[in-house]
């Protein structure tokens, strides 16, 4: 059997898929699907090659798409995404992750948790996360109150890690039943001086989890970039040699702890762009201690674009494959790990999220 690989692509008017060989040379586009829906987030579930889309808005709702047969065909529900009582409407869909259980996470705006064990047809309200104490006192950030980031223990399916704008990050190590802050260390330049280093209420933008089974994360915060080896309880900055301390996504190595990618941006407050208009893409081989720009083949001149927070995603092929996408609509690859770069699709919508699947096929 030959490989296949995907990139799975959600955009502000659906989702794309682009499908290839193991060369990667080529990229066949199609879509787009979910009916042009808003679409934040378009993952698989890796071990059944299912396809699952989020997305909505305040004119649609919230929904999850589901695919089966790559892309071909797809369905929808939004059965049980409502808090209860009604009181407060789920907006959308900002985030998807499958478990190696066959269970399903939906973070959803306003930020909550919600559970599908039956592939997305039906949903439950994580109550847990919604029940913290300091639910009363979370504030949205520019994007409004997301749950936008969802870690999942491959090894323990009770530990869950949860990215909130602009709340901070939560972790439950009881599937949900209760959770606990884990901002140690994290920055928060816009509050008050003296008042920068809060329990809760940090602007993360991006969480993802190293690869092996450790306890590493990683996270792009609106105030700095860090790393943390304790599942979160405690973070150490890792934005030294960076050329800003700002960016969106962050994509780890699929097989090396010490990996990490980044797309750096010129800062908050000074348009949100790549520094100087020249796009670069950010390595580490050593867990952050130092940092190397990647910039051939990708623009050098006038790139005023930048790079949303779930818009950059690894394969698993080997060399790896680096893929991220622009709210400028390109969509742009590496297939030797970052060395160097092609623009595989560039006249897409706004992408608002990238992941892959390769497959066996």
């Amino acid at each position: 059997m030959a490989k296949k690989v995907f990139i799975l692509v959600g955009t502000r008017k659906g989702a794309f898929i682009l499908e290839s060989d193991a060369a990667r040379r080529s990229w066949e586009v199609r879509g787009p699907f979910c009916e042009t829906w808003p679409t934040n987030h378009v993952v698989a579930d890796p071990g059944t090659g299912t396809l699952y889309a989020g997305g909505g808005n305040e004119w649609f709702g919230p929904a999850v798409w589901k695919s089966t047969d790559f892309g071909r065909t797809w369905s929808h529900s939004s059965q049980g995404l409502a808090y209860e009582g009604g009181d407060v409407p789920v907006k959308s869909v900002w985030s998807l992750a499958a478990g190696a259980d066959g269970s399903l996470y939906a973070g959803v705006e306003p930020a909550g948790l919600f559970r599908s064990t039956d592939g997305g047809e039906s949903w439950t309200h994580v109550e847990g996360l919604q029940k913290h104490p300091t639910r009363p006192e979370w504030n949205p950030g520019g994007a409004g109150l997301i749950l936008h980031s969802l870690v999942l223990d491959p090894a323990d399916r009770n530990k869950i890690w949860v990215g909130i704008s602009a709340a901070g990050v939560f972790a439950t190590e009881d599937g949900g039943k209760s959770w606990e802050t884990r901002n140690r260390g994290t920055r928060a330049d816009f509050l008050p001086e003296g008042q920068n280093y809060p329990e809760f209420g940090q602007c993360v933008h991006c969480l993802v989890m190293a690869p092996g089974g450790g306890a590493r994360l990683y996270q792009q915060n609106h105030c700095g970039m860090y790393r943390s080896d304790d599942g979160g309880r405690k973070w150490e900055s890792i934005e030294a040699g960076l050329p800003s301390s700002f960016g969106f996504p962050a994509a780890v190595h699929p097989r090396d702890p010490d990996g990490l990618y980044l797309i750096p941006l010129n800062g908050d407050i000074k348009g949100r762009f790549m520094p100087e208009g020249k796009t670069a893409v950010w390595r580490t081989r050593d867990g952050g201690q130092s940092w190397q720009a990647m910039r051939e083949g990708l623009p050098q001149d006038g790139a005023y674009f930048n790079v949303l927070r779930q818009a950059m995603a690894t394969d698993t092929m080997e060399p790896a494959g680096i893929y991220f996408g622009t709210n400028a609509g390109g969509l742009y690859a590496s297939i030797d790990e970052g060395d160097t770069w092609d623009c595989v699709a560039p006249y897409l919508p706004t992408i608002t999220s990238v992941e892959t699947l390769v497959i066996e096929r």
